[in-house]
């Protein structure tokens, strides 16, 4: 297959009319710019940091090599927004549909039994994320913003936090609960203390999820999310042979 041209819709592989249509590049240009890696017009977080990552509105085939030799071979990258088709060489491992939605009158509020969590609480973090699959969770992650957790006899039961933050917008991300704690609205109150912190440094909440999660999507509308887009969540591997492109430069430059 040949790379693809700008798909309608925004994105990895859309026009940008938005800073939400491409939240990755935006981020990574943005208050995110000094975890910025690049190269050529690819830019990406650092793996141990965030599988999230920007490639141009128009990718041409310099754009994918650049790609497959900052993964390296036969790695699998996420390609949010993106809807073209990948090159010959690659497979696509994943792909469904999504929704991001916008506060549009959440009743944010501060959860007095939610702590703020740090790196020392990432094994633990890591723990509950393997366990519950609310999406990537990495060892740095917890550096991209604030995440709140609750403990029930020390234990680590709910968390919810910051990803994304394009220029005025923050995403929240992690949002899970361990089994044995959930219909006890824990997901709820933090998704709300985390949207308060949110507000209270003047930027917009926003979030992702799938599409065909009817019940997240039910809970995150009668909170007061909108809906602002559908798009697309899409996960593809590397070449196993390696790819030549243009010459890596320094995350400072990074745009």
């Amino acid at each position: 297959m040949s790379a693809p041209g700008p798909a309608p819709g925004g994105g990895a592989g859309g026009g940008v009319g938005h800073v939400l249509d491409d939240p990755a590049r935006a981020a990574l240009t943005g208050p995110h710019a000094h975890f910025a890696e690049r190269r050529g017009r690819v830019l990406r977080y650092p793996v141990d940091v965030s599988p999230w990552l920007a490639m141009p509105a128009d990718p041409d085939a310099d754009d994918w090599a650049d790609l497959a030799a900052l993964a390296g071979p036969g790695a699998e990258v996420p390609l949010l927004g993106f809807r073209g088709e990948v090159p010959a060489g690659w497979e696509v491992t994943f792909q469904i549909e999504g929704v991001q939605l916008v506060d549009d009158g959440l009743e944010a509020a501060p959860d007095p039994e939610a702590v703020r969590l740090g790196p020392a609480d990432v094994p633990e973090i890591l723990d509950l994320v393997a366990r519950t699959r609310p999406g990537p969770f990495e060892a740095r992650t917890i550096e991209l913003g604030d995440y709140l957790g609750i403990r029930r006899d020390g234990a680590l039961v709910a968390l919810a936090g910051e990803r994304l933050r394009p220029p005025g917008w923050t995403e929240i991300s992690a949002v899970c609960t361990d089994p044995a704690f959930r219909g006890e609205g824990l997901a709820t109150r933090l998704i709300l203390a985390v949207a308060h912190g949110i507000r209270e440094r003047g930027d917009t909440p926003f979030l992702h999820t799938a599409a065909d999660n009817a019940n997240a999507v039910r809970l995150y509308e009668s909170l007061g999310f909108r809906l602002r887009r559908r798009t697309a969540f899409l996960a593809a591997r590397t070449p196993e042979r390696p790819a030549e492109g243009r010459a890596a430069v320094p995350a400072s430059q990074a745009y």
